[in-house]
């Protein structure tokens, strides 16, 4: 085929105008300069852990440095909005918490739509909470736990990482599924919420895997775990379900996105690249540490989760009647 010069200086123009659609990037250019992973909590906490483990290999990849950025707030619901407003060009990333699915049903009037306004890359982490209490607490087992709360309704209180979180629905389900009331003390992160357990300003709190080696120390006793079966890092610790509330189960999932209309051959860089950071040995290990377990995924199963999590919680938020405005 024969294309004389004014064709082929209309093909040149055209394929100069795609190049330059604005917020779109260069996958053959990508990345030319640092990028960022926001993340919605406080320094020092899980996501804050697993994030700072994750950029430094992501960078060292992709041959720019990736830059954690802490936006606290709302229930990480800043952060999501943060991301979902940025250009679609791969340079801002996002640490999505299970917490976000349930925020879905539990805060009205949102900016933004999960499922339309970000896309996903990846997950990073799946892993059963734990339940702590302070040594103060006279229950050394789950029953015991229940059957003093039911004792004293209304007087033990039960932290949570922030309202909405997954440590806060752990806990809901908890008291809805044991029967009892328990008063609830969100926090704006696991940091605050645990300097204040091991005090006793707080009686019992749902978090990571991370407790178990103040548990060793005996500064928090450890009850149980959230998932369908013991978690391997502590065997002897029992579950809820078979401790006291057959059907009980919770587990925690974190996931990398971007910005929806992010070009799809840069998502599939980034989710490639971040897979090959979670089968990578070291980052394994130093995820194991901080009690995580890796859990890599495509970007289309990571979909489908987001999607399952959200009906799952919104029949738990309705029944319960959580609500924020």
């Amino acid at each position: 085929m024969i294309f004389s010069r004014r064709r082929l200086l209309q093909l040149a123009g055209a394929a100069g105008a795609l190049s330059a659609v604005p917020g779109r990037a260069s996958a053959q250019a990508y990345p030319a300069r640092p990028l960022r992973w926001v993340v919605g909590f406080p320094p020092g906490g899980g996501a804050d852990i697993v994030s700072r483990i994750m950029a430094p290999w992501l960078a060292e990849r992709l041959g720019q440095p990736v830059v954690v950025e802490n936006k606290p707030g709302a229930s990480s619901n800043i952060s999501v909005q943060t991301v979902a407003t940025s250009a679609p060009d791969g340079y801002t990333l996002l640490f999505v918490p299970a917490s976000a699915a349930v925020n879905v049903t539990l805060f009205d009037n949102l900016p933004f739509n999960l499922l339309r306004d970000i896309a996903p890359v990846s997950g990073l982490i799946d892993f059963p909470l734990v339940m702590v209490a302070n040594p103060s607490i006279p229950a050394k087992t789950v029953a015991e736990l229940i059957a003093y709360a039911k004792a004293n309704p209304g007087k033990i209180s039960i932290g949570s990482f922030g309202t909405g979180s997954t440590s806060h629905v752990a806990g809901e389900l908890f008291k809805m599924m044991a029967g009892i009331d328990m008063i609830h003390v969100p926090y704006r992160g696991a940091s605050p919420a645990f300097a204040d357990l091991i005090p006793g300003r707080i009686d019992c709190y749902f978090g990571s895997g991370t407790l178990l080696s103040y548990a060793r120390s005996g500064q928090v006793r450890v009850l149980a775990s959230t998932g369908s079966k013991r978690d391997a890092a502590a065997p002897d610790v029992p579950t809820i379900a078979e401790a006291a509330i057959p059907g009980y189960e919770v587990t925690a999932w974190q996931g990398l996105f971007v910005p929806a209309k992010t070009a799809p051959e840069i998502v599939r860089k980034i989710s490639a690249d971040t897979n090959t950071a979670l089968s990578d040995g070291a980052i394994k290990d130093k995820l194991a540490q901080s009690g995580y377990v890796a859990e890599s995924s495509s970007p289309e199963e990571l979909a489908k989760l987001l999607k399952a999590e959200i009906a799952q919680w919104a029949a738990v938020i309705k029944s319960v009647g959580i609500k924020i405005d």
